[in-house]
């Protein structure tokens, strides 16, 4: 198990992971991102954008950890935030952070 930092917008928070999940986690943010480019496509076609359903990621070991997110709202993939909670016995952290740093961070992790 290593620690994955997450850069939040006010802070940071580690959490103690394995290489598969976060390998897992770097998948699901792969199907958000993509989920997100077809809501920025369809915004500047003529026809009605498609809703994409919301995206929600879980893992439950050590630590419960949450990221949600409704692709419909954000204009860009770049402009999107998630939403981060991870929780144990004694402690429970809800935060928005943007999607780009999260990529990043699991991204950092995976590479260490």
């Amino acid at each position: 198990m290593a620690q994955l930092n997450f850069n939040l917008p006010t802070g940071s928070i580690r959490v103690e992971l394995t290489p598969e999940t976060a390998k897992d986690i770097q998948s699901a943010l792969d199907r958000l991102m993509q989920s997100l480019k077809i809501v920025a496509t369809q915004a500047t076609s003529a026809t009605r954008p498609t809703p994409q359903r919301s995206f929600e990621y879980t893992h439950n070991d050590s630590v419960f950890l949450e990221i949600f997110c409704n692709p419909n709202l954000y204009p860009s993939p770049f402009a999107a935030k998630v939403l981060l909670t991870v929780r144990d016995a004694q402690l429970r952290l809800t935060v928005e952070t943007e999607l780009n740093q999260m990529i990043e961070d699991v991204n950092q992790f995976l590479d260490a």
